[in-house]
């Protein structure tokens, strides 16, 4: 592939709800132009962009392709995006590296969660974009309707460039309204007066000199309004509508054309902010400045190993070249550097300013690092990811499994920033974080087909504790005699609660050597293991008080073994007879939802045990609901609250504190503990 120049590449990311057609559109481009001989199918999996076996199955997209696709002398680096909320975290990197959006939205169904949640986040990048319209010779295909909808939900700066002729299974072509020469049927004349005007006031008000001829009453020529409409484009005070029918390949060359004609290059973008010693630094997008590259994705290749996705923001990207890692200050070599195109890799010996390719082997590089010179360090800022709120509890399978559970955990974080490994101090188990079960799921698949360790998930172990309400005297004999030296070890305990949170205290009151002062802390050894162990459920005692008033030994038989066994089984005996208790850790959660979804949100957390802390309006029609709710009722809560507000609600959840468990659940789980040790056994 030849080089090409920073002003004549386009880095745009396809966006949309799930099954949009987002993957199928960039299909069609590449068939357009010529890259591919076919036009793959998503429900076959044989398009260039879902190569995952993971995509193959779903019939969708599970993480972002980049797909690059020549046009007229230009080079498109397509970002094609999973549209699940489950894979927003693809999102979330790939936008990072975007100079434009093209949002999908399928005729058929219109406005989606998923299209409004994409909006907001072109918003929040400040995107210049454009809507495509697609499936529009499918049933129920209806322009005039998602037309309105698009203009009551993102403003009436969203405007058609194009119209339909015919609809659904008679959709036959395409009405380009930026062209006044353009032939129409005669039925749709009005239609076509009315929406050419409608654009023509549309870049009238984006620019003011064409605002001046257009309120005189001035011709406007095709040229005017093509430089308008791009310079509309590029302020954010236009945003054009197109349409297709992708499979039937109508459309497909019209948003190749808009692509090129109205949507920014690198240059047209012009500096990003960057870091060094100095300070911050404008870095202007010029081939000869210092390289800065920013890694915006990683992936663990079966054939070149961990693969590095990177855009270069300044400077010539070279292959067989020495680079710095300025977040972790290792040196990094750089040997090939290939242009993607899904998974099919061609080698190329350098990228200008603004390109996208992707190199193998780096060491220390992550998702956020950014490559440069040992002469010109400075950090490019990177994606930052949501926190995962859905979490499982992971397991290797079987014991040749065990070696490999913690590298290929750390890997597919690795590859995979939107995921969290951590360890339950409590429970002791590993927890796997997610966006959602999918999420997860599909992780926990890559790992075994990547790296070949096979896990098994489990909803995670609730980190309960256990305590006393009342007090108790209690006393243990350890003695055994079996010919030789014998065992013998007699302890008596006080056991009483202290305040919450005050965690555990040991206390000796002997008096007259009872026992002797040497076993007194093999005593409290054995008291403390106790306490790691539980008493009732195998959870850890905590706010417990344990006195050592007495006891016996033998001048032979004793020793500090003995007295810690006795201590250990006083312990459990003692907490058994003081009024046990269990609590529950209690978690502050922070419910942010449409309006109204807020009635049926308070009424499940109530559901859950919740006690509602507040409600508070948060403008744009999104309500904000404050509650404290046992960890146990919110397992599956990321699931739950996208179940129950058509995926449209987010939370944030910490811990606040522990409470006593209601009498009537203490038995389920005792009896669920139990279970579970039996089946980890």
């Amino acid at each position: 592939m030849p080089k090409f120049s920073t002003d004549k590449l386009r880095n745009v990311i396809l966006i949309s709800h799930s099954g949009a057609g987002k993957t199928i559109l960039s299909e069609a481009m590449l068939h357009t132009a010529g890259v591919t001989t076919r036009l793959g199918s998503v429900e076959e999996g044989t398009t260039i962009s879902d190569f995952e076996p993971e995509e193959g199955r779903r019939h969708g997209s599970v993480q972002t392709s980049v797909i690059t696709c020549p046009w007229r002398n230009n080079k498109i680096n397509l970002l094609d995006t999973p549209g699940y909320a489950d894979f927003r975290g693809e999102v979330i990197s790939a936008i990072q590296v975007a100079d434009a959006a093209i949002i999908v939205v399928a005729c058929p169904s219109g406005i989606e969660v998923g299209t409004s949640q994409m909006w907001k986040m072109a918003n929040e990048k400040d995107l210049p974009r454009l809507v495509y319209i697609s499936k529009m010779d499918r049933e129920n295909a209806d322009f005039d309707r998602v037309m309105d909808s698009i203009t009551e939900r993102f403003g009436r700066q969203c405007v058609p460039i194009q119209l339909p002729i015919g609809a659904e299974s008679d959709f036959s072509g395409i009405v380009n309204l930026l062209d006044s020469a353009a032939e129409a049927p005669g039925d749709m004349a009005d239609m076509v007066v009315a929406a050419r005007e409608r654009l023509l006031e549309a870049v009238a008000e984006a620019d003011d000199e064409l605002a001046n001829k257009y309120l005189e009453g001035e011709d406007i020529s095709q040229s005017e309004l093509i430089s308008g409409l791009k310079q509309g484009i590029s302020a954010g005070l236009i945003v054009p509508v197109m349409i297709g029918a992708t499979t039937a390949q109508m459309g497909t060359s019209d948003v190749l054309d808009a692509i090129v004609d109205f949507l920014p290059s690198p240059e047209d973008v012009g500096p990003v902010l960057a870091m060094s010693e100095d300070g911050e630094t404008s870095l202007p997008p010029k081939n000869d400045g210092p390289l800065a590259a920013l890694v915006f994705k990683t992936a663990a290749d079966p054939f070149v190993g961990k693969l590095s996705y990177f855009r270069v923001y300044s400077g010539n990207f070279a292959s067989d070249s020495q680079l710095i890692d300025a977040n972790s200050t290792e040196a990094e070599r750089i040997g090939q550097v290939f242009v993607m195109n899904g998974k099919e890799q061609e080698a190329v010996t350098d990228l200008a300013t603004g390109d996208i390719g992707a190199t193998p082997k780096l060491n220390s590089v992550l998702t956020g690092h950014t490559l440069c010179t040992k002469e010109n360090q400075m950090t490019l800022g990177g994606p930052e990811f949501s926190l995962p709120l859905y979490q499982m509890a992971v397991f290797p399978k079987s014991q040749a499994d065990v070696d490999k559970m913690t590298s290929s955990l750390a890997r597919i974080v690795e590859e995979d920033p939107s995921l969290s490994v951590t360890r339950e101090p409590n429970t002791l188990e590993v927890l796997i974080g997610g966006l959602g079960d999918t999420h997860v799921e599909i992780a926990i698949e890559k790992m075994k087909r990547k790296f070949g360790s096979e896990m098994v998930l489990e909803f995670p172990k609730v980190p309960y504790k256990e305590t006393v309400a009342g007090t108790a005297k209690v006393e243990y004999r350890h003695k055994k005699q079996s010919g030789g030296h014998g065992q013998y070890g007699h302890v008596k305990l006080e056991i009483e609660p202290l305040e919450r949170g005050a965690g555990f205290e040991f206390a000796q009151t002997v008096v007259g050597g009872s026992v002797p002062r040497e076993y007194i802390p093999s005593v409290e050894k054995g008291v403390a293991k106790a306490m790691e162990d539980g008493a009732i459920a195998g959870y850890p005692i905590v706010d417990v008080k344990a006195t050592l008033f007495d006891g016996s030994f033998h001048t032979v038989d004793s020793s500090g073994i003995c007295f810690e066994i006795a201590g250990s089984h006083a312990l459990v005996l003692g907490v058994q007879k003081a009024n046990p208790v269990l609590l529950e850790p209690v978690m502050r959660i922070q419910v942010t939802l449409p309006d109204e979804f807020a009635g049926d949100i308070i009424g499940d957390l109530n559901a859950k045990r919740g006690r509602i802390q507040g409600m508070m309006p948060q403008g744009d029609g999104e309500t904000l609901v404050e509650a404290e709710v046992p960890q146990a009722e919110l397992l599956r809560y990321a699931t739950d609250l996208r179940s129950m507000t058509q995926g449209q609600g987010t939370f944030t959840m910490e811990f606040d504190h522990y409470e006593q468990v209601p009498g009537h659940l203490v038995e389920g789980v005792i009896q669920e503990s139990k279970e579970r040790e039996i089946s980890r056994a």
